[in-house]
């Protein structure tokens, strides 16, 4: 498996989608949904909404990423299609829950998701910070930080969602090195999530560095992220606003089993990509698009909406009883050798 690069994710399809009033007043990259007052204009979205869903389940699966999906008719949880926000998941075994800022979005955890998890992937431990949310302390997950499992780093942009305290706390218990900073776009308002300015891979990463004003920190960070030789993108704000930076890497299948390192994002954010841009992307990644204008109204696109995969997967249980059950089989008492028990 991947350290950056997962190959199997979690979707969830809001059925019952809205654009969140209570994350609007900090999210300059949501938007009002038109026509969605009413219960016909609010259905009318949610059909298109879950129809963009499906699309982007469809894509991946498409390039051999393991897909899995959960419905969601709660019309009391807008944001449930981004559930990076409230869950992340570390090889070795390890799952992290986390404390969301808005109150209505704090009920997106799912204890079936986390179910699902044990069932099919190796899960030693869960951290929860969630009891931190009383204290309005805040850390929404890989919209908050931006990960390099490669080299332990975690890129965190200042905002009243990445609390300092509980960061660190993070990067305590799951062994990450903080590298946090000042962003603000051209009006000097800070950006809400790491994840729309930054997307880190294996080989490659995007970054609107030029969004970092502390021209020293901004360096800083160019060289981490270059330090061992990762390709870096620079973004500029125009294709931020595009969503261009919150993409991901993840690991798919050719239909003969090879692997094939995509990168996922929306088709709006590929067009905002100039010609030498991807060029540099396509050394290292095939680009997977999906056009997702109804969800992009939430202010959040492609990377918001998958929550990736980094568990070992459980083996697969044959059916029928195993050589070592049959051995000791007293309907026949034969061990594989032939000998009988007795």
């Amino acid at each position: 498996m991947s350290a950056q690069a997962p190959s199997s994710v979690l979707l969830i399809r809001a059925t019952r989608f809205l654009p969140n009033p209570a994350t609007a007043a900090d999210n300059a990259f949501q938007s009002a949904a038109p026509g969605g007052d009413d219960a016909q204009g609010a259905a009318e979205l949610s059909a298109r909404a879950t129809m963009e869903m499906d699309a982007v389940a469809a894509a991946l699966r498409a390039v051999g990423v393991r897909v899995h999906v959960f419905d969601d008719a709660d019309h009391t949880r807008p944001d449930s299609v981004f559930p990076n926000n409230w869950i992340s998941t570390h090889a070795g075994g390890v799952v992290g829950i986390f404390p969301m800022y808005a109150s209505n979005r704090r009920h997106e955890r799912r204890g079936d998701v986390l179910e699902m998890l044990k069932s099919h992937y190796r899960v030693q431990t869960i951290v929860d910070y969630s009891g931190l949310e009383p204290d309005g302390i805040f850390l929404e997950g890989t919209g908050a930080m931006v990960l390099d499992n490669e080299s332990r780093v975690a890129y965190v942009a200042r905002s009243h969602r990445a609390d300092a305290a509980v960061l660190e706390r993070f990067c305590t218990d799951f062994t990450y090195e903080p590298m946090v900073f000042d962003a603000v776009d051209a009006g000097g308002v800070p950006i809400y999530h790491t994840n729309v300015m930054a997307c880190v891979g294996t080989e490659l990463a995007l970054f609107a560095l030029d969004l970092i004003p502390d021209v020293v920190r901004r360096e800083q960070v160019r060289e981490r992220l270059s330090v061992h030789g990762r390709a870096v993108v620079e973004l500029t704000e125009e294709q931020v606003r595009e969503f261009a930076g919150n993409a991901v890497e993840l690991t798919g299948h050719h239909p003969d089993g090879r692997q094939r390192r995509v990168l996922a994002m929306s088709e709006r954010a590929r067009r905002s990509l100039r010609s030498d841009q991807v060029e540099v992307i396509e050394r290292s990644c095939e680009i997977v698009s999906v056009d997702i204008p109804t969800i992009e109204l939430a202010g959040g696109s492609v990377r918001c909406m998958i929550a990736g995969i980094h568990l070992d997967p459980r083996p697969g249980v044959e059916p029928g009883p195993s050589d070592a059950v049959l051995a000791i089989n007293e309907d026949n008492p034969v061990t594989a050798d032939g000998r009988s028990v007795s």
